[in-house]
């Protein structure tokens, strides 16, 4: 098991171009420890922003302008590479099994559909963040506890 101070020292971008959105993330977030967060509301600068903070987790909205969601899973998958793993959760409002279908084919390792409940999306956070550790430690060849 992972500790929570491990979860907390996480680094989680996320991306969405409704400020008030982000807002509610970076709420839930802070109020569970989580110390590191940046926020996009441009998903032009996202490439640019991933490689630069090296995030744990990716929180990603579909439905942006100039670049959607989806081409940014495509792109945000080849800039992570195949010797490792950067969980991307998707933050949607498209309920539609098409949606959730793309999403997943391009990379998503969850979607939760908003509004969502701020409860149910902490540990859903924390359950990615901790599969992003435990493959960094099989990756370093660390024993798991």
């Amino acid at each position: 098991m992972t500790t929570p101070r491990k979860l907390q020292d996480a680094r989680i971008l996320a991306i969405d171009d409704e400020p008030a959105n982000l807002a509610l993330v970076e709420a839930v977030l802070t109020r569970e420890g989580y110390r590191h967060f940046e926020a996009l509301t441009e998903p032009r600068l996202a490439a640019e922003r991933h490689l630069a903070f090296k995030p744990d987790l990716v929180l990603l909205d579909l439905m942006m302008p100039s670049i959607d969601g989806y081409a940014l899973l495509d792109s945000l998958g080849r800039l992570t590479g195949e010797g490792d793993l950067v969980p991307i959760m998707v933050l949607t409002a498209d309920t539609s099994i098409e949606a959730k279908r793309r999403a997943l084919a391009l990379g998503a390792r969850d979607i939760v559909t908003k509004p969502f409940d701020v409860f149910e999306f902490a540990l859903r956070v924390a359950n990615l963040i901790e599969l992003r550790i435990m493959f960094q430690r099989l990756a370093e060849g660390i024993p798991q506890p």
